[in-house]
């Protein structure tokens, strides 16, 4: 492995260990407190526009440092992807990524939107029903880049 192909795969696993990170601080700390009253619709509204950002910017980074690593580090085929363990583990981990931004996406969109109308345990409960299933798929996603690390 060159060195240019050590610092891209850094790159790659710390933006998506931040990205989850990120989504499940949101999942198990923040939205909860806010659910539950403790919070002002303001800051929750600030930190989660925050995470839009990170969320944006980690998926298109992990998309430019991923597709460098599929098709010029390991040099990856479309036979070799649907033909192969690792090469559908790949396939695999592209889905989750989708999958991943959309419910965060979707999660920020929903949540913001009652939060700017100054109410905050709907938007949070709301939020929470997208962010639950997003940290999940995070998890999975980690551990297939993990996977993919590795092998």
């Amino acid at each position: 492995m060159s060195t240019v192909d050590a610092a891209v795969r850094t790159v790659y696993l710390s933006i998506a260990a931040l990205w989850v990170g990120g989504v499940s601080f949101v999942t198990l700390a923040v939205l909860p407190v806010a659910r539950d009253g403790a919070a002002d619709a303001a800051p929750v509204e600030r930190i989660l526009g925050r995470l839009r950002t990170i969320s944006r910017a980690s998926a298109l980074l992990s998309l430019l440092t991923g597709g460098y690593l599929a098709l010029v580090g390991v040099g990856y085929a479309v036979g070799t992807l649907a033909g192969t363990t690792r090469g559908r583990l790949v396939l695999a981990t592209v889905a989750l990524w989708l999958l991943f931004a959309a419910l965060v996406e979707v999660g920020v969109a929903r949540t913001v939107a009652g939060l700017r109308e100054k109410r905050v345990r709907a938007p949070a409960r709301e939020g929470l029903r997208w962010f639950r299933p997003a940290a999940v798929v995070g998890i999975a996603l980690l551990v297939g880049i993990g996977l993919l690390a590795v092998a």
